[in-house]
């Protein structure tokens, strides 16, 4: 699939029958943006679903990371390799740095060289970035060229829009994808979103994905329950009007869930 579809599932956190089931679900469902990563230890299970379903190649788009204790120049290329013979594929349709090295403890230039020559091999169509500050995304852009890096996949819900990184990720030409939009479930309980929810017939879920719509944004929510990701898949019946947008708009906190001690600087 050339370009990667607005609304895609993630798997993070799904293990073992789990994540074969959520991806299978998802895929029922109509879902054809699936996103995994080599750390979180699913890719089988996500092959396995994929090949079950029978679905044709070229009719999803497949995102995997590299996790960064692959980013030695050896040692990158074979775990792409690894990734595609547990997804059961030759190539992804996108594959991402998962997080910038720590403390730069392996230089950019060389991972994303490795990443550039993954590209060149034919192991996947896209190449892009994980949870990279604006100056990583500059130096990014600087080392790759203009046009190169497709999505930057960072967190991004009502409660921490992140709106610096956006604004500079499309400014350099690359997309935005928001993993984490329900903000593990702190959406469903927010007042804000309720009445909003309320007044569109709709979910509180659905109501947040219009908005990230919106915005012009990518997301990859998770779901294990099939009711869910259905009720996902069906968030385009919501049509936010601009006080609507205003009020999620104004329910940006800064609160951030995923700050691991590996992580950047954050803006």
């Amino acid at each position: 699939m050339e370009n990667m579809p607005q609304l895609g599932v993630g798997t993070f956190r799904l293990e073992d029958d789990t994540a074969r089931k959520s991806v299978l679900d998802a895929l029922k469902i109509g879902f054809r943006h699936i996103d995994t990563a080599q750390i979180y230890g699913n890719e089988e299970q996500v092959g396995d679903a994929i090949q079950t379903n029978g679905i044709d190649r070229e009719d999803f788009f497949l995102t995997t990371k590299v996790w960064f204790e692959r980013f030695g120049n050896k040692s990158f290329i074979e775990s792409v390799h690894e990734s595609l013979a547990k997804l059961k594929t030759d190539y992804v349709d996108l594959l991402l740095i998962h997080w910038p090295s720590p403390d730069d403890k392996v230089p950019m230039e060389e991972y994303l060289t490795s990443l550039a020559q993954a590209k060149a091999e034919g192991l996947t169509r896209h190449i892009g970035i994980s949870n990279f500050t604006i100056a990583q995304m500059e130096q990014a852009v600087e080392i790759l060229g203009e046009g190169e890096i497709y999505t930057n996949q960072i967190e991004l819900h009502p409660f921490m829009q992140n709106r610096k990184v956006a604004e500079r990720a499309h400014e350099l030409g690359m997309s935005v994808t928001a993993y984490m939009p329900f903000a593990v479930g702190k959406v469903m309980k927010s007042e804000t979103l309720n009445t909003i929810a309320e007044q569109h017939n709709a979910s509180p879920a659905q109501v947040t994905l219009a908005w990230i719509k919106e915005k012009g944004y990518y997301t990859i929510p998770s779901s294990t329950n099939a009711d869910h990701l259905q009720d996902n898949f069906d968030f385009e019946k919501v049509k936010l009007s601009p006080e609507d947008m205003e009020l999620i708009d104004n329910l940006d906190n800064g609160d951030r869930i995923v700050d691991p001690d590996f992580g950047p600087e954050w803006d």
